[in-house]
């Protein structure tokens, strides 16, 4: 029987993704980002190009970024706090796990970075922000690639992982080419790979649905030091 720890990945993705995506059509929709499949051109001072930032960045799609990204830096957060506890005792190379959750913790508040300070007010820490986010979320998807393989759970181990290494590919040259194209002032392309680049990320995330249907988390709580034996952080 697959426990029910096993949607809380997807689920996760498909309302990320969901709120990231209600965000865009709304920005477009008060005309303030062209759209992705337009050829963008801001001759006319009039629109932005669609940047997941700049879309966030104006009222009221600014509020419902703010809240999408920090909802999204928690839930992350758990989701990678629960794959070190699955890990802990699975894998010789403690240290490989211990930095991907470290790694991934640092990403996750560059998340709420990003969320709470929008692009136009306060761009150098927004800036700061999206460094953190992709470029430690980045590193925590290419450790969890070689650490699925190495563990292998369930001989399940290699099928993941090389589903995860394409998807980390995948993630890598998404973002190459963002900053390429953005470096060469190409806003139309270069915002649709930043949205390919988050969407393969959030795919990434959802993957770990694979080892956590066969997971079960439980907090226990006891009084009174007779009982702290029987205390088990994490239940696998």
């Amino acid at each position: 029987m697959w426990s029910p720890w096993a949607l809380l990945p997807p689920v996760y993705s498909v309302l990320t993704a969901a709120g990231l995506w209600a965000v865009y059509f709304l920005a477009v929709n008060e005309e303030k980002i062209a759209p992705l499949g337009s050829t963008y051109r801001r001759s006319n001072g009039s629109l932005y190009p669609p940047y997941i930032s700049i879309a966030g960045n104006f009222a009221p799609a600014s509020c419902i970024f703010s809240e999408v990204m920090n909802l999204a830096a928690f839930v992350g957060f758990s989701i990678a706090a629960l794959r070190f506890l699955q890990l802990r005792h699975r894998t010789d190379q403690r240290w490989l796990n211990v930095g991907s959750l470290a790694a991934f913790s640092v990403g996750c508040f560059g998340m709420t970075l990003v969320g709470n300070f929008q692009l136009f007010n306060e761009e150098p820490m927004h800036n700061f922000g999206t460094f953190l986010t992709f470029g430690l979320g980045t590193l925590f998807c290419w450790v969890q690639s070689y650490v699925t393989l190495r563990v292998n759970l369930r001989n399940e181990g290699r099928k993941a992982a090389v589903l995860r290494f394409l998807l980390s590919g995948s993630i890598t040259l998404c973002m190459i080419l963002y900053f390429s194209l953005m470096a060469q002032r190409l806003h139309a392309p270069a915002a649709q790979c930043q949205w390919a680049l988050v969407m393969f990320f959030l795919a990434f995330l959802a993957t770990f649905a694979i080892e956590f249907r066969h997971c079960r988390f439980q907090v226990v709580c006891t009084e009174g030091l007779s009982d702290a034996s029987r205390y088990q952080p994490d239940g696998l």
